[in-house]
């Protein structure tokens, strides 16, 4: 396998790189801000590339927010992107589930084991739910609820898919209701499954962490809707009508973001060297997920 190019400080080699694609698919956490620290020059790099005709989509696994509220986001930090140009893992898992699985109601309500980001997109896509942020969830486990579980007094009949994803508040009581959920027919799904979220210059522990007791209870691994999956690059291709060809995944996560462009056949991937993955991981021999190239930030397209 070659070895991928190091753009920063080429610039004929950004310049060839960037004329190579019409579209580019931008990671978030990582790649445009850590937590709430904007990394530098992120505007006057998304607007060099929007002047040179490239459409920008920004993909995220985070669940925790919607895309409505990733905009307020790019709006308090001062990065213009608009509402469409959105897609997340909560977006996809909604889509998926009301256009593709088309559930028949009444058996298609989702027992949410996330954020507001979730409810949110459900909510968009006209998917009735329970759970999520529900605070009478946020509590410990009683001895009489074992009973109520088991017997589905706890229950509703009308749980036909369990949706795991990034939960703040991730409790034994939860997780023992989904397990019924699941145990009795539901189908079991996540919006994605990374293990860690970077946050404040750190890491933390990610969606695939928080319902980790969940998938070893069941003893299987959900269907996912984030990066890598390819069942999110349909979904964005079927949105945007990009040609793949033409088409770069940026991301800082070689195996979700990278592997998302590698697995999806797109024309190139660009690893950040802000976020998860470091250059380390795919220079060594052997390496499984390596990218077309990388800069050490992303404004250092900017040449």
């Amino acid at each position: 396998m070659s070895q991928p190019k190091f753009l920063s400080g080429d610039k004929a080699g950004i310049d060839e790189f960037l004329d190579r694609f019409d579209v580019f698919l931008f990671d978030c956490d990582g790649v445009l801000w850590s937590g709430d620290h904007m990394f530098e020059k992120v505007p006057e790099t998304l607007e060099m590339l929007r002047s040179k005709g490239k459409r920008l989509v920004f993909v995220t696994n985070n669940s925790t927010k919607s895309r409505a509220d990733y905009k307020k986001k790019f709006d308090k930090l001062g990065i213009p992107a608009e509402v469409d140009e959105v897609f997340g893992s909560s977006y996809s898992a909604a889509v998926y589930i009301a256009r593709i699985m088309k559930l028949p109601a009444p058996k298609n309500k989702v027992f949410v084991m996330g954020e507001s980001g979730i409810e949110q997109e459900l909510e968009s896509e006209g998917v009735p739910y329970i759970g999520g942020t529900d605070p009478a969830l946020r509590r410990d486990i009683e001895p009489e609820d074992f009973t109520n579980i088991a017997n589905g007094s706890m229950l509703d009949p009308n749980v036909g898919i369990v949706l795991a994803g990034l939960d703040f508040h991730m409790n034994y009581l939860k997780t023992a209701i989904g397990f019924q959920y699941v145990q009795r027919g539901a189908q079991y799904l996540a919006t994605n499954i990374d293990s860690t979220l970077p946050m404040s210059h750190s890491f933390f522990p990610g969606a695939g962490a928080s319902g980790a007791a969940l998938e070893k209870a069941v003893g299987k691994t959900p269907v996912s809707f984030g990066k890598p999956s390819q069942a999110m690059m349909d979904a964005i291709e079927g949105k945007f009508k990009l040609n793949r060809s033409r088409t770069c995944m940026i991301g800082d996560r070689l195996n979700t973001d990278i592997q998302f462009g590698i697995d999806g056949k797109l024309g190139g991937t660009l690893a950040v060297l802000t976020g998860v993955s470091k250059k380390e991981d795919f220079l060594a021999d052997g390496a499984e997920t390596v990218p077309s190239a990388y800069v050490n930030a992303i404004s250092d397209l900017l040449g």
